[in-house]
Formats: C-alpha cells, sequence, structure tokens
C-alpha cells in the first residue's frame, strides 16, 4: 500500500492539472453592465413586460420615475419598430417569485431622473395662475380655460407617477401652474362639468347686475384635504378676537371665558385696517400697513400660543381687498371710478392676491394658525353703481368677469394655504345664497366648492327695512334654509360655519338688546336647517360685557 501512493499522488496532481487546464481554456463570459436609470412616460406610468416562450407579456406598470437596473440589452421586437431594454426589478418586487429579467421599451427609460415626465403640451381645464417659481406665492400671470400650454419641465412627482406642477413656456406666461387644473385634449379642457354647471346655468336676477353669468365659473369637483397638521374642525364654535383684544394682557380674560362656556375656537384678527403684528411681509409690500401694527411679533405669539395650549382651534383672520392702508401705498391696484373716491384695491389684481396670501402664509408659518379667514373677498358695495354707467377702471387685467375673479382667488388661496399647513375659510354676504351671482361677485356655490369653510354673514337687521331683527330665529332659519339647498347643488361643498349677530340691533336705532335668547335662536335655526359647520358671533370689538351677555351660546345643545 506504501508503494501505491506515491503513485496515487502523481495521478491526483495530473488530474488537478487537467481540470486547471480545461477551466482556463474556457471562453470567459463578459460580465454584464448595469446601471441605474427610470421610467419615463407621458403618462403617469409605462409597462413592464415579462418574456416566456420568445413572446413578451404586460407584467406591471410602474410609476414614472421608478428607479430600475439596466442590463444595457437592446431587444429589437417587429424589425426594429419597438426597442425594449433588459431591467432587473428584485430590488422593486418583494416577497413572490419572479424572472430575473423583465423588458422596457427603450423610450420610457432614462438616465436622468429630471427627463422621466415626457408630455409636451397639456390644456388648461380650470382656469389657472402662473407662479414665478414652487416656492412661494408670486404671481407670473393667469391662463383661462382653454389655453394650449406647452410644458418644458416638472416639480414634484407624486408616488403614483402624476405631477404635482408642470413648468410652462408661454408666450407671456412662464412660470408653474398646477396639474390637477389641466387635461390632456383641448376636447377635455373645453369641456364644463355638466352635472353640476346644468344646475346653475342661466340663473341670474331680474335685471343686470354686472357681477357675471354662472355660466362663466368652474364647477369641476375639487377635493378638500386633511391636512399633516391635523383634521379640520366640523362643528366651530368661535369667539370673535380684534388685534387688540389679543394684546397679551388682555388675552387671559376671553380665553377663560371661552373655555368656561363651552367655545372651541377663536377667530383672532391678523388684518382688519390695521395688522396684528410687525409682518415682515407688510414691510416689503405695504409699508404704511407696517407703520400701525398693533403688536410685535413676540406679543403677538405670546397670546396665540396661550389660545392653542387653551386647547382652541384657531383662525386667523384677514380683510382682503377692504384695506385703505394697503390702498395708499398701491393706489395703481385699486378701483378708479367716478362713483366713490374711496381707494378700494381691486379684486382683480394679482398684486393685492399675493399680498394676502403671503400674509396668511407668513402668519401660519409664524404661529401655527389651524386656518386662515379672509373677510371682505368681492368688490366693493358700489360695484353695481361703478359698472352701470359709472366711468370706472376696475383693473382687469385678464378680462374675468366679477364672479371669476372671486372664484379663480379662493383657487389661489386655497392652494397656497394649503401647502403652507392651514384650512381655508372665506366670508360672504348673506345675500349671495340667492342663486345669482351678486354685483360684488360673490356666488355661494361657486365658493363653497372650491374652500374649506364657507361663513355667511345673515346678520338679522341686514335684510332690508322689514323689521326681520325681532324674530331672530325665523329670520336666519329661511336664510339657512335657502344656504342648505345650495349645498346639495356641488359635488364637493365646504363647512357652513356662520357668523351670527352678536351686537344689539338694528344698528343704526337699537330697539333690541342681544342676549342668550337671542343668539341661542339663531344657533339652532341654523342646526335645524342643516347648516352644522358651528357659528361665531359678530362682536366688531370683542366687548367683554356683551359676550358675558350670551355666554350660554356656546355649549347650549342643538
Amino acid at each position: 500500500m506504501k508503494k501505491l501512493l506515491p503513485a496515487i499522488f502523481s495521478l491526483l496532481l495530473i488530474i488537478a492539472f487537467i481540470v486547471y487546464l480545461f477551466a482556463t481554456s474556457r471562453p470567459k463570459e463578459e460580465p454584464i453592465e448595469r446601471s441605474t436609470v427610470y421610467i419615463a412616460s407621458d403618462s403617469y406610468t409605462a409597462m413592464v413586460y415579462q418574456e416566456e416562450d420568445s413572446m413578451l407579456y404586460e407584467y406591471e406598470a410602474l410609476p414614472r420615475g421608478t428607479a430600475v437596473t439596466s442590463r444595457n440589452i437592446n431587444v429589437e421586437i417587429n424589425d426594429g419598430e419597438y426597442i425594449f431594454t433588459q431591467v432587473e426589478l428584485e430590488d422593486y418586487i418583494e416577497g413572490e417569485e419572479a424572472p430575473a429579467v423583465y423588458y422596457v421599451e427603450h423610450s420610457n427609460l432614462t438616465a436622468n431622473p429630471g427627463k422621466v415626465v415626457q408630455e409636451t403640451i397639456k390644456y388648461v381645464r380650470t382656469p389657472v395662475t402662473v407662479y414665478q417659481n414652487t416656492e412661494d406665492s408670486r404671481i407670473a400671470s393667469f391662463l383661462k380655460k382653454g389655453t394650449e400650454l406647452s410644458i418644458v419641465g416638472f416639480s414634484g412627482l407624486n408616488p403614483d407617477g402624476s405631477v404635482e406642477m408642470y413648468q410652462i413656456d408661454n408666450p407671456g406666461s412662464e412660470g408653474y401652474v398646477y396639474a390637477k387644473y389641466l387635461a390632456d385634449t383641448q376636447e377635455d379642457a373645453d369641456q364644463v362639468y355638466t352635472q353640476i354647471a346644468g344646475i346653475h346655468s342661466g340663473r341670474e336676477y331680474s335685471m343686470e347686475l354686472y357681477g357675471g353669468s354662472t355660466d362663466s365659473l368652474d364647477w369641476y369637483p375639487v377635493a378638500k384635504p386633511e391636512l399633516s397638521s391635523g383634521p379640520m374642525l366640523q362643528d366651530a364654535r368661535a369667539m370673535y378676537i380684534t388685534a387688540y383684544a389679543a394684546f397679551p394682557d388682555n388675552i387671559d380674560s376671553y380665553i377663560d371665558l371661552a373655555v368656561a362656556s363651552g367655545a372651541n375656537a377663536m377667530v383672532v384678527d391678523i388684518k382688519d385696517g390695521a395688522l396684528a403684528y410687525e409682518s415682515e411681509v407688510a414691510l416689503e409690500l405695504s409699508p404704511t400697513s407696517y407703520q400701525y401694527s398693533a403688536l410685535t411679533i413676540d406679543q403677538y405669539r405670546s397670546s396665540i400660543d396661550k389660545i392653542k395650549d387653551a386647547g382652541l382651534y384657531v383662525i386667523g383672520r384677514i380683510v382682503a381687498f377692504n384695506d385703505n392702508l394697503y390702498a395708499a401705498d398701491h393706489p395703481e391696484e385699486c378701483i378708479i371710478s367716478d362713483i366713490s373716491d374711496f381707494l378700494w384695491p381691486s379684486a382683480y389684481s394679482r398684486d393685492c392676491w399675493y399680498y394676502n396670501v403671503a400674509l396668511a402664509r407668513e402668519a401660519v408659518k409664524l404661529f401655527g394658525f389651524d386656518e386662515i379667514q379672509f373677510d371682505y373677498v368681492r368688490f366693493p358695495e358700489t360695484a353695481y353703481a361703478m359698472s352701470d354707467g359709472g366711468m370706472t377702471d376696475f383693473r382687469n387685467t385678464y378680462d374675468e368677469e366679477k364672479g371669476e375673479a372671486i372664484q379663480n382667488f379662493c383657487f389661489y388661496a386655497a392652494d397656497q394655504i394649503h401647502k403652507a399647513g392651514a384650512y381655508l375659510s372665506i366670508d360672504v354676504f348673506g345675500e349671495c345664497v340667492y342663486g345669482y351671482v351678486t354685483a360684488y361677485g360673490q356666488y355661494w356655490p361657486a365658493i363653497s366648492n372650491v374652500v374649506d369653510a364657507i361663513s355667511g354673514m345673515p346678520y338679522t337687521d341686514h335684510f332690508g327695512d322689514t323689521d326681520t331683527w325681532t324674530y331672530p330665529y325665523t329670520t336666519i332659519y329661511e336664510w339657512a334654509a335657502r344656504a342648505a339647498v345650495q349645498q346639495t347643488e356641488i359635488r364637493t361643498p365646504a363647512i357652513a360655519r356662520t357668523w351670527i349677530t352678536g351686537y344689539d340691533t338694528p344698528y343704526w336705532d337699537v330697539t333690541s338688546i342681544y342676549e342668550n335668547a337671542e343668539l341661542i335662536d339663531q344657533a339652532r335655526a341654523l342646526y335645524d336647517s342643516g347648516l352644522t359647520g358651528g357659528f361665531i358671533p359678530w362682536n366688531a370689538l370683542s366687548d367683554m360685557d356683551k359676550y358675558l351677555s350670551y355666554s350660554g351660546v356656546w355649549a347650549d345643545q342643538y
């Protein structure tokens, strides 16, 4: 046996050498070159295929922007009419046995993540604000329904492959527009939302009011968001606080009363004539407004923090277009008319739009408001006379009707305030529930369709010369029943949260003292009619004695 060992060892060496020669003599397999590429498409997704029996079959649609691994191997189909690239998706597909190699049409892949959106033309379905950039609310221009857009880029790709904003390059309109307001074809863009538009078509007052036609308004449903900051308060029983009531030395007594009385929200002035705080936005855009600021930023923050610490939902109120201080700085943005010499910033003015929305965004950022409420979102009360034979320049740059301009402002404000992290409410005159576009541009359904909350102002002494203030329940119920019908005439109505009369009436010659019974009657009328979004007593000076006189209204069961 010992003699055989050298022979066995020699044989093993020979075998090992032969194996080595065999292995080293085989041609080496070239490594597959791999690279990261991205799904690209002119729609939200692109199809991925798998191969079976030399045929390609649809496997799964992937959102554009999805990163995949390209094997850089192309396959021609139909004599090169279609070229597919091999890709690997192991990192994308989990928990299933899948082929190692998939196929994607070569034109649906790009190495540049900035090129995954391939559409080059879109059309305006709902009138759009064109933004200068994607960071703030600065306005470049405005484009009407049906406009063809040249797409040159995008900003913000959602997980499903949809785009947040498109970059456009139209003559005179370079900037960014929200994708949700666009359509793929001219035909789709020109269509109206007939199910709702048909309800409102042709509605008008018995005489021409010059507010515009209901047919010019947009009726596509606008989904109401739930923001990451928390849900919107569905039944807000709010107390109104002026800037001066919001002084740190004053605010505690209001908070104590609100909490003890069952209020769950406060509406606090940001701008009503004077500014509540020393706003940097105002310093830049309306230095006269800044000059008349009531509080420092730290003082105002202290009061807002106390309100939030008490568990109250906080709504910041901004008077939008009735602003004599902004008007003093920008007469070029104001209506010029021989009917009135009062300077009223035009609701057509995009500079005034921007000022008010920039102020709102700043307030949300600095103080954490849950909601922004715009008041005076309208043309002046004299708008009818200004239009009916008056020599008036409304500053109507984009050839809009008054009702269009008000609704278009609501679209703009909602987008920007939601982006800032707050909800949006709009105050409206009680008249706008009567089935026509008012002379000052308000029409309840057109506004309610867009914003998160709509706050009518059916004050019991605002219904003409008839004594309606003696019967607060009846007066408010009849109005609220109309508003409730208007709410059913759109797909996505806002919460209806109503201003009620919190002062003695009529204001020009008081005969009725409003206390608990009168306030409770108004609130009950709202809930009985179906308007269950809450209420805010209007107490212009935030008079504490007046609040104490009807403090039972907030906690009552309706």
